[in-house]
């Protein structure tokens, strides 16, 4: 273990992990006095508050100018490279080498995180009562890639007052804020942390802050804390080795913090692997006394309690943006219940629960910080929020964590897809449809829109493009009291690139030569009624295929078939109108909200939300067919010609309907229609869910 020290001012040249150029925006901006490698972080000293700026990178200088401009989809986010195992090594480390030191508190910068994107914001962490600023070990590669991360370490014989805390997270937030005006600021505060970002923000209203807060230790009046701290003084010195042991219920869910490493709930560790993570990390837990001496625990119990209260009585003075994530199965800390609490004290307050976690919720499998900040828009890089600029694509982490890409859901869907060449012929996979953008891709929609998952994963998975589906707008903003419904469906929706579709939306997707999912027929098609299942509803207006010709598009008309193969209709709205309590239901689901279609006439107006009840059938096979592209580049000139845009329409809408005709009689010759023998397929062929055969073209 090789450990670069400095106790004096550091010039660039004593370490090629540092870098004093001024002129550029590197890794990070810190106050530096002394600044020390050991393992996977670069720990900068605030001693003697001389402003310096510093860079960590293993290996060599950063340079901004190389900085990658944007992600690739299913970009590699190195979630689950690092573990609690990982957590204990470096954490053990700091706390050995800053074992004689009184203090202060000081930044650092982990070298797992990277170099990140060009122009990304500051994250700055702030710990737990460990206060050793690693408890971020297990999302530093993939929040490195989109924020500039800061983490704070409070050595443990440190005592600095909580006011004192808040002064040096203030004066860093205000360097930021002079350095970047514009961006914002990330607060990521984990329990004790998470009150010292709510004491910095209720400070600082005009500062433009983000805080993301894991399990917020303000309900510590509430906290199994108390009778911890009770037991803690009964227990003889000389015992205190035994603390974490006897208190290890309270601490965390070792099962989940030894699933990190895994494949995800998709793919569940075999038990020999995960004992045997369980056997490396339970021991490890003897590291918690180095880490935090019984004095130190002490010292910061009581600092916790003059902070809980600090904060709390400043709630009301707190402007900024909050994400809460909150474990459902926090032994320690009510978090689940003080989630609800501060987001009905907080203006702008979004709240995220994992039921299943327990109170270490950031070294926990299942959580995963990047996503939850990407799926709520909270990720911008500027004063506000631009859904274009600020998407990032999804990384292969939440692809494969996706409950879509579930091999039971994979198994049941059977999604088989069909393209058509430039030469007419059809080919099974995407490779007729156009590798460059800008793509329109326009076809009919399923009940429900069962279609619209399997076509993004699928080009994702064959193609690694990422398509962006132009939704509902109901989908990104909903009732609090349908939250538990909607907000699982929305987060997926956004996080894999769903656009609230409007003419002006649209417009931006072309322009940016996006590959875009159009249902011209939109609510009503997915919310049909019974006997409706292959009839297409689309608006009289061809404003979409202007756009297209306008920008110059290619067009992709599809055709999409099989809900009546995985599902049977069993009240539709019409229905649900003759029965008087369903009725109400869907009259004041659909209370204040606006008909996208209203006052187009016809049946496309008639598309009230609601919920149609069906009744799942054994499957059989989503099929879907991309008929041939249809080139608009260099039609430009024939806007204004009302036969040309008229005649292009017609074509479309008949090549999707022929698309549905086609494999409504193909699918007869398919011999792995049924799931049953597409299960059985699966298990004579290890597993494999990409090749099982279908009929052919």
């Amino acid at each position: 273990m090789a450990l670069l020290v400095s106790n004096s001012s550091v010039s660039s040249s004593s370490s090629p992990f540092l870098s004093q150029d001024k002129t550029h925006r590197l890794h990070s901006r810190v106050l530096v006095r002394s600044i020390f490698k050991i393992n996977a972080a670069s720990c900068v000293n605030r001693k003697n508050t001389v402003v310096s700026l510093a860079s960590y990178e293993n290996g060599g200088k950063k340079s901004s100018q190389n900085a990658p401009e944007k992600l690739e989809p299913l970009w590699d986010d190195g979630y689950g490279t690092q573990t609690m195992k990982d957590y204990t090594k470096i954490a053990i480390d700091l706390s050995r080498l800053t074992s004689n030191d009184g203090g202060p508190p000081r930044w650092f910068c982990p070298v797992a995180c990277n170099r990140p994107l060009k122009d990304s914001p500051v994250l700055m962490y702030l710990p737990g009562l460990e206060g050793t600023g690693t408890g971020l070990v297990v999302h530093e590669k993939a929040l490195g890639k989109v924020f500039h991360v800061q983490c704070l370490h409070i050595p443990s014989h440190d005592r600095t007052p909580f006011e004192g805390l808040i002064k040096i997270v203030e004066e860093s937030v205000k360097i930021e804020q002079n350095l970047s005006p514009n961006k914002p600021i990330y607060l990521l505060g984990e329990s004790f942390g998470a009150i010292l970002a709510l004491a910095v923000a209720s400070r600082n209203p005009t500062i433009d802050l983000i805080l993301i807060l894991a399990n917020s230790a303000t309900a510590y009046e509430r906290s199994s804390l108390h009778p911890l701290v009770g037991f803690m003084k009964t227990l003889p010195v000389e015992h205190y080795g035994s603390f974490p042991y006897l208190t290890s219920f309270l601490l965390g869910d070792f099962v989940k913090m030894a699933m990190v490493n895994t494949n995800g709930p998709n793919h569940l560790p075999s038990f020999g692997q995960l004992i045997g993570n369980l056997t490396e990390d339970i021991p490890l837990l003897s590291a918690m006394t180095t880490i935090i001496p019984r004095d130190t625990l002490d010292w910061r119990i009581k600092l916790l309690e003059s902070a809980a209260g600090y904060a709390n009585s400043r709630l009301h003075t707190i402007t900024a943006q909050v994400l809460i994530l909150a474990s459902g199965k926090d032994n320690l800390l009510p978090s689940k219940d003080e989630a609800q609490r501060l987001s009905r004290l907080l203006p702008h307050c979004d709240i995220r629960v994992f039921e299943e976690n327990g109170h270490t919720i950031l070294m926990e499998n299942g959580v995963n910080v990047l996503s939850a900040i990407k799926a709520t828009q909270l990720y911008r890089h500027s004063s506000k929020f631009d859904i274009f600029r600020d998407f990032l694509p999804p990384s292969m982490t939440e692809f494969k964590t996706l409950p879509m890409e579930a091999w039971w859901y994979r198994l049941y869907m059977g999604a088989s897809m069909f393209s058509t060449m430039e030469d007419g012929k059809i080919v099974r996979g995407l490779s007729g449809v156009p590798d460059e953008g800008p793509v329109l891709i326009v076809g009919n929609h399923l009940l429900w829109g069962v279609d619209v998952f399997s076509i993004v994963l699928e080009f994702l998975r064959e193609k690694k493009t990422m398509i962006h589906g132009l939704a509902h707008p109901q989908i990104f903003e909903f009732d609090k009291k349908y939250e538990y419904l909607m907000i699982p469906y929305s987060d997926i929706m956004k996080l894999f690139g769903a656009i609230p579709v409007s003419g002006r939306n649209f417009f931006k997707l072309l322009a940016r030569n996006s590959y875009t999912l159009l249902y011209p027929g939109g609510a009503r098609e997915a919310l049909h009624r019974k006997g409706e299942g292959c009839k297409l509803f689309w608006p009289d207006k061809q404003e979409f295929v202007r756009m297209a010709v306008k920008f110059g598009a290619t067009i992709v008309p599809f055709g999409v078939v099989g809900e009546d193969d995985m599902s049977e209709l069993l009240i539709d709205y019409n229905e649900m109108k003759k029965i008087p309590f369903l009725d109400q239901m869907v009259n004041e689901f659909n209370q204040g909200r606006t008909n996208l279609r209203e006052g187009m006439g016809g049946e496309i107006a008639k598309q009230p939300l609601h919920f149609p009840i069906f009744l799942p059938k054994l499957p059989g096979r989503l099929y879907a067919m991309f008929g041939k592209p249809i080139r608009t580049k260099g039609k430009e000139n024939m806007l204004d010609d009302k036969d040309y845009i008229q005649d292009l329409y017609f074509q479309i809408k008949c090549d999707v309907e022929k698309n549905m005709a086609y494999l409504f009689k193909k699918r007869d010759d398919d011999p792995y229609r049924s799931v049953i023998r597409r299960f059985v397929w699966q298990q004579m062929n290890n597993g494999d869910l990409d090749r099982i055969p279908s009929f052919d073209p």
